[in-house]
């Protein structure tokens, strides 16, 4: 997708995004900081942050790197405090760290389970915990507020061995429909995307053989989404007027059928 936001209508935002070591998170967060937003990263591996960060602010944006696993919740309270310290009050939380792992569930993969549920499921929740009282603020001081998560198709396709996976992502997008009952009402903005095959390093995590196949075989047969296509989709979400809430966005490779 090429750029179709023009000018910097985030000016003034700020954002956190987690998963921003690599694809979509790193994407999104160098889109956002190009649109006018303060960007604070999150990740676990520091030089990949260091690096986003700095290249951002190469070129003539502002981005702070804040290494931190959002398995950890005190981890992502002192997170939480270090962005409004440094940038100011988050208003924008791309909520996007996730890990996939593809295995048939009687294999009894109960680590992989585990790290899953962890990272897709608490490390979520952990983020909300953290940044909402800043996005509550916002939305009272008359800002636009936005927590958007990344879910996937696999919450709501039945695709063999994708149980756990799929079973965590499900949470996310139903978790979306249930938080905008509470918070849409204080003007904040619940979101999820739900994108298909994306060419990301998530793959390079799956070690099923079956699964592995399906997903090279996508990327090698069909024309799948970039990263920028995510990044430019969050960033339009977030660029809406105010009173505009784009909450299940579904975004496929147009010639992806399963």
């Amino acid at each position: 997708m090429s750029a179709l936001l023009t000018g910097t209508p985030l000016t003034g935002r700020v954002a956190v995004v987690s998963g921003a070591s690599s694809g979509i998170g790193a994407a999104t967060a160098t889109r956002l900081a190009e649109l006018g937003a303060k960007v604070a990263v999150l990740a676990r591996r520091k030089d990949n942050l260091d690096a986003l960060a700095e290249s951002i602010n190469r070129t003539g944006g502002t981005a702070i790197a804040v290494p931190v696993d959002v398995t950890d919740r005190e981890a992502v309270q002192a997170a939480a405090r270090q962005v409004a310290d440094q940038l100011g009050t988050a208003d924008l939380v791309f909520n996007n760290a996730g890990v996939q792992l593809i295995s048939p569930i009687a294999d009894l993969r109960q680590d992989d389970w585990q790290r899953q549920i962890d990272l897709n499921v608490t490390g979520v929740m952990n983020v909300i915990g953290a940044f909402l009282p800043q996005l509550t603020a916002a939305a009272e001081a008359g800002k636009s507020a936005d927590l958007i998560t990344t879910s996937s198709i696999a919450a709501t396709r039945i695709l063999e061995k994708f149980s756990v996976y799929s079973g965590t992502k499900a949470y996310i997008s139903h978790l979306t429909r249930l938080l905008r009952v509470e918070l849409g009402r204080k003007n904040i903005r619940v979101a999820t995307i739900e994108p298909g095959m994306v060419d990301t390093e998530l793959p390079d995590h799956v070690t099923d053989p079956d699964a592995s196949k399906l997903m090279a075989d996508l990327i090698d047969q069909i024309d799948v989404l970039q990263s920028a296509d995510i990044a430019e989709t969050v960033a339009f979400m977030a660029s809406v007027p105010r009173h505009v809430n784009l909450t299940e966005i579904t975004i496929l490779p147009t010639a992806q059928a399963i």
